[in-house]
């Protein structure tokens, strides 16, 4: 027989909201022409990523070749949601330094989208010399703008985040360049 302490907290467990259970997160790739694989440095936890870059870095003049104008990488995230559950990106920083000369102009882009689908979501930096400073361009949706996936589907999300600098009317012989140092982001989960 219960006590009635015993019975009151079994009532109020029975009331207290079901905390939402955090999924499995997997960084699957890191690659592109700013991020060869295996040149950047990957953390994650349960619903969390943050990645460290190397060589991650866009450039003009100074006998730079017109490939080094513009720098992809492309992050591919794996989540395990339990059953019931869908999940969507919530949220993605990246950070940087920028030097451009006068007359120089950079940019910051990170695009996101659901593995099948296109590019949904794009978030622009533009930057315009003379300018030497660091940077942010961040991701942060509304809960009602996050792209979810279906539910009962499992679908990586792609995160595509690139850099470009153009020469414009700087001298050709003084460097100018926008590098990414980092990343990080964040995957939620919600009831279907």
């Amino acid at each position: 027989m219960l006590t009635t302490a015993a019975a009151t907290l079994v009532a109020l467990s029975a009331l207290a909201p079901a905390e939402q259970p955090a999924p499995f997160l997997e960084v699957v790739t890191v690659n592109g022409s700013g991020c060869p694989a295996g040149d950047a440095d990957v953390e994650t936890d349960d619903r969390t990523f943050t990645i460290g870059y190397h060589t991650f870095l866009a450039r003009a003049g100074n006998g730079s070749s017109p490939l080094d104008q513009r720098k992809n990488c492309q992050v591919n995230l794996r989540v395990n949601a339990p059953q019931g559950y869908t999940y969507g990106l919530a949220r993605t920083t990246y950070e940087g330094y920028a030097h451009l000369q006068d007359g120089a102009t950079g940019l910051s882009r990170v695009s996101t989208y659901l593995q099948g689908t296109s590019p949904t979501a794009t978030v622009t930096q533009p930057f315009t010399g003379p300018f030497s400073d660091s940077w942010q361009t961040r991701y942060r949706p509304d809960a009602t703008e996050i792209q979810w996936v279906p539910c009962g589907e499992q679908r990586n999300i792609n995160i595509n985040a690139e850099v470009r600098v153009t020469l414009g009317a700087a001298d050709p012989d003084r460097l100018s360049f926008v590098i990414v140092e980092s990343s990080r982001g964040l995957v939620r989960t919600k009831r279907c």
